[in-house]
């Protein structure tokens, strides 16, 4: 709604933004889907193997997105106040909020930003899954080395 009076520019910056600090934390999932590996039981491992096309990534993500959501909070956070999104996000509410007829807008950006990361890291393992699955050249990734090679 705020895009088509006229905002539209300010609303791209922030997203923008919100992209650039989920990416910053990112990386630091590694870490904790190795963590789920090594704790993996034999019938995780055969649920795994017997069920559909993202039966890993719904194993992990049951197994790390609490874990992932507490890792990247933080650095969200940081990274969205360094590169000026939560000034941007503030600005952009208050001429929303000045407009008449609006309602008060209660709204946690950090926890947003962080579900959206979460969301866009499952949403890539689970293609990677896919791709995996059907496609036996694909399994020998540079992602699959770096994780189980290491």
């Amino acid at each position: 709604m705020i895009s088509a009076l006229g905002y539209g520019q300010q609303v791209d910056d922030l997203i923008r933004g919100m992209n650039r600090a989920a990416e910053q934390a990112a990386p630091f999932a590694l870490d904790i889907f190795l963590e789920a590996i090594n704790t993996m039981t034999f019938d995780d491992v055969r649920q795994i193997l017997t069920g559909g096309d993202r039966a890993a990534t719904q194993y992990f993500q049951s197994k790390t997105t609490q874990k992932l959501a507490a890792t990247f909070q933080p650095i969200v956070e940081r990274k969205m106040h360094e590169v000026g999104v939560v000034q941007q996000y503030n600005a952009l509410l208050g001429q929303y909020q000045s407009l008449p007829f609006v309602t008060n807008v209660v709204f946690d950006l950090n926890h947003y930003v962080v579900a959206k990361a979460l969301a866009g890291l499952f949403h890539v393992v689970g293609e990677e899954e896919r791709t995996m699955r059907t496609n036996p050249a694909a399994r020998v990734t540079g992602l699959l080395q770096q994780v189980f090679g290491r």
